[in-house]
C-alpha cells in the first residue's frame, strides 16, 4: 500500500504565542494561521474604533535588485514601477499574456543599494507567492536584475485602527507624521529593526512592520503592551476578511482571478499603457480596455441585505427571474449591522439603487440593495 504524505503546514515565528493566547487556528494557503482569538465581531470593532494587531507572516516577500530592477518590474507587471519614488509603495498586478490576473501586489521601492542599483520588495498573496516568484524569475531573462525569494527572511506584523499611530509613536523615533499612506521607511520599533510601511487591508489607518522572524515575538509583545491602554487586541484572519469586505477591497480567488482582467474587475486604473517599453499582457489588456469602454462586462458592486440571511461566494444574483451575476464575497457586516456582499452583476443592474435585485440563497430569493463600493470609508 502506498500513501501520499500530506504536506506539513508552515508556521509563523509567532505560532506558539498565538496558541498561548487561545487562538483558533486554520489552514490558509498552506500556513497554520490564527482565525480568531475570541469574538470575531469584537476584533473587527476594535480595528474600526481602537486598534488591532495581526500576524501576516504568510504573505510572500520577493526582493528584486539590480541596475535594471525597475525595467524588469515594468516589463513583468502592469503598473509603472519605474515612477515609484524612493520610500514609496504602489498597488499593482501581475497578469498573464492573455490579460488574466495572476495576483495583485504591493511593490515597495527600498533604499537604493548603490548608485546604479535599485532595490524593490514585491509582496504577493500567500496563495500566489510561488506563482509570482516563478513568473518574475522567468520574466527576468535578459534583464540585469536578480529576483530573490525572501519569504523566510521576514515576519510581518500589522497594527491597524485609529489608535495605531499613537501606539507606534510610543515605540519608535521614526517620523511617522511624515510617513504618507503607501510609503515605507526603515526604522527601529521597540529596539527591533523594521521596514515601517503605512499600508493595510482594513480600510483604517495603520502600519505593516516587516521584521526578522527572530524579532517577531519581541515586537508583538511590545506592541501589545503599548496598545493595552487604548484597547488594542490581537486579531485573526476572520475579522481581516470582514474589514476588507466593508472597505470594498478585492481578495484574490474571490474578486480577482486568472479568468478576469483588471478591467473586468473595475481596476483598469492600475494598468499603465503610457509607460516605456512593452509589458506582459499589453495587447490583451488594450483589447480588454476597449471592450470595457464600449460594452462593459459585469460590474463589481456592493449588495446590502434587507433581511438577515448571509450571502456566500458563488451564490447567484437574480432579477426578474434571471441570473444576472454572482456573489464573490459575503459576510455579516459588524459596522453596518447587516449582511453585505460584493458581486459581479450585469451592467444593466449595476447602478446604485437598482430595484428588484436579490440573491438566491438555497432556492430563496432574498432582496438586496445595490450600493456603490466601498460600504465603509473612514473619516480622515
Amino acid at each position: 500500500m502506498s500513501s501520499t504524505a500530506t504536506p506539513e503546514k508552515r508556521r509563523t515565528a509567532l505560532d506558539a504565542l498565538h496558541r498561548s493566547l487561545g487562538a483558533t487556528m486554520t489552514d490558509f494557503a498552506g500556513w497554520d494561521m490564527p482565525l480568531r482569538y475570541g469574538s470575531e465581531r469584537d476584533e473587527h470593532l476594535a480595528v474600526r474604533t481602537k486598534a488591532g494587531l495581526f500576524d501576516l507572516s504568510h504573505m510572500g516577500e520577493i526582493t528584486v535588485t539590480g541596475p535594471q530592477a525597475a525595467q524588469l518590474l515594468n516589463h513583468a507587471l502592469v503598473g509603472n514601477i519605474a515612477s515609484v519614488g524612493l520610500g514609496r509603495a504602489r498597488y499593482t498586478m501581475i497578469c498573464r499574456a492573455d490579460g488574466g490576473i495572476l495576483d495583485d501586489l504591493i511593490v515597495y521601492r527600498l533604499a537604493d543599494t548603490e548608485a546604479a542599483s535599485s532595490k524593490y520588495m514585491v509582496v504577493a498573496n500567500a496563495s500566489n507567492a510561488q506563482v509570482v516568484l516563478d513568473a518574475l524569475t522567468e520574466r527576468s531573462d535578459g534583464f540585469d536584475a536578480v529576483v530573490r525569494d525572501d519569504r523566510d527572511a521576514y515576519a510581518l506584523l500589522a497594527v491597524q485602527g485609529p489608535e495605531s499611530p499613537g501606539i507606534l509613536k510610543s515605540l519608535t523615533d521614526a517620523d511617522l507624521d511624515g510617513l504618507k499612506y503607501y510609503a515605507g521607511l526603515p526604522g527601529t520599533v521597540a529596539g527591533v529593526p523594521a521596514l515601517i510601511a503605512r499600508t493595510g487591508y482594513t480600510g483604517e489607518d495603520g502600519f505593516e512592520l516587516f521584521v526578522s522572524p527572530a524579532d517577531a515575538e519581541k515586537l508583538w509583545l511590545a506592541l501589545t503592551e503599548a496598545g493595552a491602554r487604548v484597547g488594542l487586541i490581537p486579531c485573526g484572519l476572520s475579522c481581516r476578511d470582514t474589514l476588507r469586505l466593508e472597505a470594498g477591497m478585492p481578495l484574490y480567488g474571490h474578486e480577482l482571478s486568472t479568468s478576469l482582467t483588471p478591467f473586468d474587475a473595475g481596476l483598469g486604473r492600475v494598468v499603465k499603457f503610457e509607460k516605456d517599453g512593452d509589458f506582459v499582457g499589453r495587447g490583451a489588456l488594450e483589447a480588454a480596455a476597449e471592450r470595457a469602454a464600449s460594452q462593459p462586462p459585469r460590474v463589481l458592486v456592493g449588495l446590502v441585505a434587507e433581511g438577515r440571511r448571509v450571502p456566500r461566494a458563488g451564490y447567484p444574483v437574480v432579477a426578474d427571474g434571471q441570473v444576472i451575476g454572482e456573489v464573490t464575497s459575503g459576510a455579516p457586516s459588524p459596522t453596518l449591522g447587516k449582511p453585505i456582499a460584493m458581486a459581479y452583476v450585469d451592467a444593466a443592474h449595476a447602478a446604485p439603487g437598482t430595484a428588484g435585485v436579490g440573491v438566491d440563497i438555497r432556492g430563496s430569493h432574498e432582496p438586496y440593495e445595490v450600493v456603490a463600493l466601498p460600504f465603509y470609508k473612514r473619516e480622515k
